[in-house]
């Protein structure tokens, strides 16, 4: 079964139109595809998203396309929703006004100490001037604060998919800055592992930074898909797409690397008109 839940169109950064994306779906042999435009809600607005104002436009173009093409492919319309503390939150409840079939959670900016938002993949080059000017220049002090915000999303708010859940690895390899064989990080995936286990929610295996050409590896990690697996935690596979040609990307080498759940019976929230 071919699906990918997390994709991105013009709506928020991705490149092309729903249309050529369900065109391109289609013409691979997808059975669905699922659209999850970026969003913060209730307060933050960025150019890279969504606001309130634009959230139900979005669906409804997405919910026409479905009618449209039905008989072609299943089309489900969601949203990646960002978790910033007392900001902006992954939560059913924010959302309800446009009845999501699905939502996934995501952290793409880390609270610092002194309150400054440090993100996590827009470039290198601000990911270091984050830590260096917000964390002291102390890179395990902000991947610790990266994974305790993920735990916090995943243990307090009510959505379905955790989104690439070490992010943190993007620029990791070409631009190193933390040991990832290293004890404190191991112990810091193995308690993410255990929260979003203990949550019930479900963990994407997103080829994302391989379309990007930054890592040639999946979020998560081999072995924290192993810490995940251990703990009953339940997987689909994601391309995190931002092109249509993009939205299989690297799918034949991961399809058989884990058992993938038929996330639209799984999800929570497919009850939701389409």
């Amino acid at each position: 079964m071919k699906t990918n839940y997390h994709t991105h169109t013009t709506w928020c950064d991705g490149k092309d139109t729903p249309r050529k994306v369900i065109q391109a779906a289609v013409a691979k042999g997808f059975e669905a595809i699922g659209f999850s435009s970026h969003a913060m809600l209730p307060l933050e607005k960025a150019e890279w998203g969504m606001d309130a104002d634009v959230l139900p436009r979005y669906a409804r173009e997405v919910r026409r396309l479905a009618d449209e093409f039905k008989d072609q492919i299943l089309v489900l319309c969601g949203v990646e929703a960002d978790y910033v503390p007392g900001r902006s939150n992954p939560d059913r409840a924010t959302y309800a006004a446009v009845a999501p079939n699905y939502i996934i959670g995501s952290v793409h900016f880390v609270v610092a100490p002194d309150g400054a938002l440090v993100p996590v993949d827009c470039s290198p080059e601000d990911l270091q001037a984050g830590i260096r000017d917000h964390f002291g220049g102390d890179a395990e002090r902000y991947v610790r604060a990266y994974f305790a915000q993920v735990r916090e999303m995943v243990t307090n708010y009510d959505f379905d998919v955790v989104g690439h859940l070490d992010l943190v690895r993007k620029f990791n390899v070409k631009n190193p800055s933390f040991d990832e064989k290293s004890d404190w990080y191991r112990e810091e995936i193995g308690k993410t592992a255990a929260a979003v286990a203990k949550s019930g929610k479900i963990a994407e295996v997103n080829t994302g930074a391989i379309a990007r050409g930054w890592l040639d590896d999946a979020y998560p990690s081999e072995e924290f898909r192993r810490m995940l697996r251990e703990k009953g935690v339940k997987f689909i596979l994601s391309s995190d797409a931002h092109t249509a040609n993009g939205i299989d990307c690297a799918f034949d080498r991961f399809e058989k690397a884990e058992e993938y759940v038929d996330f639209r019976v799984s999800s929570s929230c497919l009850s939701s008109p389409v």
